[in-house]
């Protein structure tokens, strides 16, 4: 059985909506946070999942063909991140990810087959596997290999 890790911001939660809409409702504050915004307490609780990636994870695991796994990084200065990144999982997919949730600033270190990552920053350029590079470079704005989870469950359909 094959092992994919799948990153969380940019990839199964649009962070950036919810950054945006923080700034939007604190103004006031965004002066304080807007070189980190992921420094942001409360950030990572509540953002909506990006379009069809909660119903694409759960098709690829009903397959039953991959070991399945989460693998984000939380800020090291929003220490209340690791904890509201876990219940995230908890309230989207129950227990389906129950102790396969790894959190971690050194990707690179996993030990798989693929990695489906937004970015290349905390080892996932290092990464052994193949990386599935999804959505948009939070760098350059461009749109990497796979934009789309259409893209991704393409990819494992066609894998085999």
């Amino acid at each position: 059985m094959k092992t994919i890790f799948i990153d969380m911001d940019g990839v199964i939660v649009d962070l950036s909506q919810n950054i945006n809409l923080w700034f939007d409702n604190h103004p006031n504050l965004k002066e304080k946070y807007k070189n980190f915004p992921d420094h942001i307490p409360g950030i990572f609780r509540d953002p909506k999942p990006i379009k069809d990636s909660i119903e694409s994870i759960k098709k690829l695991c009903s397959t039953e063909k991959y070991n399945i796994l989460i693998a984000s990084s939380s800020p090291w200065g929003n220490p209340q991140s690791s904890t509201d990144k876990r219940y995230w999982i908890e309230r989207y997919f129950g227990d389906l990810f129950h102790k396969k949730l790894i959190l971690t600033h050194r990707k690179d270190l996993l030990r798989g087959d693929y990695l489906i990552d937004d970015r290349l920053k905390n080892g996932v350029g290092e990464f052994q596997g193949k990386l599935l590079r999804f959505g948009t470079d939070m760098e350059t704005g461009k749109k990497n290999e796979f934009p789309t989870w259409k893209e991704i469950l393409n990819y494992f359909e066609n894998e085999n």
